[in-house]
């Protein structure tokens, strides 16, 4: 398609040009003329009889609009679009701390998709993975981005009026720097700071100084979430019990000092306060919490307070929530999610739905600036690629007064990346199982859990038995397969999906099947799956890494990925003891297999039983078995 512009470019060129490449455009004297125009009526986008226009108010909006005039104007037909921005600010979170670290390259990717989507800012949640002068234990052997990195990636995203800025950890989950014997000095508990210290003062402010540095963004989140842990390690030892709520608020005053004298602006997770408000004191969505004037008196009023929240469909959840954070008396900012964490695929079900629900609630309680978070808990196997279509129902939200249809949805993330609606669907269906509540509401990931459980050991076998999950897995490769295209830019993000499908039609239930025929002492059938079976399960498995793999150095750098190395390579021995055990019992040179003579039970209260889908793991070790991987003396 050539296009020829007109009007004030000199911003805007730059942008141009690294999207012509994905729009499949050329700027040509003989193009379609498009007059540019800064607009103070929000996005227009039209093609009129021999012309086009794209008059915009903020520069982000420009490339949104340009996208729309390719993906309209192709046919020739003539259209008018009007969109007027529902939120100021609207764009991802992404979890760059739990193993996975995108590379610059694939951070620009995902910026041009942004760009076409039309969002403008992009949070970028960093624990450890930056560098600070003076602490090489800071990110060591993580992945941690450099300055001129943070600076790239900060200069690119500009270009199309994105605005990059940190979320860092200036309170807990510093589990991974903490870890480290020589900075022990730093540490209260396993993953919380040793408050109240000059030399833990002096940290914080080294790391505010570092990160804020290589962004042009005056924005700076400074975490502060799920902090239960305060001031109950060396800081009880060290000053005797003091209230969590004082030790936080003393905190966060001096954290603030060091933001205030950058002249940053911070925002904050508010889950703390509401579980000190909580009758229980840990409960961030208690519907009896209130929050006391006391407490919300002490409470800085220049830090914005960030609502996350990823589990609730229902509106009324959102307006009981939104109200309980107004006596904290700052702005407010949501959060939700794409749900990558803790799973190969994306439970679409329950994003989609808390998403259409979540962001018309805030729409209607004057939120202006939403997030969706994309987390990496424990370990990352997945990625935000595949979180596309999620993305795509935020954007159109930002630029639709109500709920966006969803046909429009479908077609702007097929134009956005290559992909159909309907393949990034199918990824919801590694999860969503025979057994599952509607819509995953419950968080299952059998995904995972199926594949890392040991078929000896079987801990999960209880909690799928009677369910068809090899049928279920069968059919979901071939409908995986059926809704590739081949020559899509991102059809490769479908190959490790497919390749565990593989695995879990054999893998899924053989701990059942093992079982049974233990139980009936039929040998013959435990030689074949010693033999035949298991061996076979063993390469797909090497099929499944081998592509695995092949994504992970793609997207990521390749620190994080020993992680997941590991966890195949515990599957396939595993496998290979197991047929090992199975072939010494089938010959007789051991009376039994103790394993085998357990009875298998639930491993959970979350179960199908008490209608909480098929279960739910949130760490690799305790699917993997119930035994002890390591052992802490003192976890503080």
């Amino acid at each position: 398609m050539k296009l020829h512009f007109e009007g004030d470019l000199t911003s805007l060129l730059s942008g141009i040009q690294i999207l012509s490449k994905e729009l499949g455009i050329i700027e040509a004297e003989d193009g379609l003329t498009v007059h540019v125009e800064p607009s103070t009526g929000g996005l227009e986008v039209g093609l009129e009889q021999g012309k086009a226009y794209i008059r915009y108010e903020r520069k982000h909006q420009f490339y949104r609009g340009l996208g729309l005039l390719v993906q309209h104007g192709r046919s020739g037909e003539l259209f008018q679009i009007q969109e007027k921005q529902q939120f100021d600010t609207i764009g991802p979170m992404f979890d760059l701390s739990r193993n996975a670290v995108l590379t610059v390259d694939s951070f620009k990717f995902m910026l041009n998709k942004m760009a076409l989507m039309g969002m403008n800012t992009v949070m970028l949640y960093l624990e450890d993975t930056y560098e600070i002068s003076g602490e090489p234990y800071f990110g060591y052997m993580r992945g941690r981005y450099s300055h001129a990195e943070l600076k790239e990636i900060d200069d690119y995203a500009d270009q199309f009026g994105i605005e990059a800025f940190p979320s860092i950890q200036t309170l807990a989950h510093l589990e991974e720097f903490l870890k480290w014997e020589p900075v022990k000095h730093y540490k209260d508990t396993k993953g919380a700071l040793l408050v109240g210290e000059d030399k833990t003062d002096r940290l914080v402010e080294r790391m505010i100084e570092a990160i804020s540095a290589p962004f042009r963004s005056r924005k700076i989140h400074i975490g502060m979430d799920e902090a239960e842990e305060l001031g109950r390690g060396k800081y009880l030892d060290l000053n005797g019990y003091t209230s969590r709520f004082d030790i936080m608020t003393a905190h966060l005053d001096k954290v603030l000092n060091v933001v205030r004298s950058r002249g940053l602006k911070p925002m904050m997770w508010s889950d703390m306060f509401l579980k000190l408000a909580s009758n229980g004191g840990d409960e961030y969505y208690d519907e009896d919490t209130q929050i006391p004037e006391e407490m919300a008196s002490r409470i800085p009023k220049d830090v914005d307070m960030v609502y996350w929240d990823y589990v609730h469909t229902e509106r009324e959840d959102y307006e009981n929530l939104i109200a309980k954070h107004r006596p904290l008396g700052c702005n407010l900012v949501f959060a939700g999610a794409v749900w990558v964490f803790n799973t190969f695929g994306v439970n679409y079900g329950l994003s989609l739905n808390a998403t259409d629900t979540a962001l018309q609630v805030c729409k209607k309680e004057g939120i202006r600036e939403v997030y969706a978070t994309m987390w990496g808990d424990d370990g990352m196997e997945s990625n935000p690629y595949i979180a596309l279509l999620g993305l795509q129902l935020y954007a159109e939200h930002a630029y639709t007064e109500g709920s966006p249809d969803w046909n429009r949805v479908a077609e702007r993330v097929k134009f956005c990346t290559g992909i159909e609606a309907d393949a990034y669907l199918q990824l919801k269906y590694l999860d969503e199982t025979p057994g599952s509540e509607p819509d995953n509401r419950k968080q299952s990931n059998p995904s995972k859990f199926l594949l890392y459980q040991d078929v000896l050991l079987g801990m999960f076998d209880k909690q799928i038995e009677g369910l068809p999950m090899s049928a279920h897995y069968a059919q979901l490769e071939q409908d995986i397969h059926s809704r590739r295209a081949s020559d899509a830019e991102l059809d490769y993000l479908f190959d490790v999906p497919q390749k565990l499908c593989s695995v879990l039609k054999q893998k899924s239930e053989i701990g059942i099947e093992l079982k049974r025929a233990y139980d009936k002492d039929d040998k013959e059938s435990l030689r074949r799956i010693a033999t035949e079976v298991l061996p076979a399960i063993s390469g797909a498995v090497r099929e499944l890494r081998a592509a695995h793999r092949t994504q992970w150095l793609s997207m990521y750098k390749p620190f994080g990925w020993e992680v997941i190395d590991i966890r195949y390579g515990g599957v396939v021995n595993r496998l290979d003891t197991a047929s090992l055990r199975l072939l010494d019992y089938a010959d007789g040179r051991i009376g039994q297999i103790e394993e085998l003579e357990q009875e298998r039970l639930l491993y959970s209260t979350t179960n199908r039983f008490t209608n909480k889908g098929v279960g739910w793991c949130s760490y690799y070790y305790r699917m993997a078995s119930p035994n002890v991987f390591f052992h802490v003396l003192n976890p503080f």
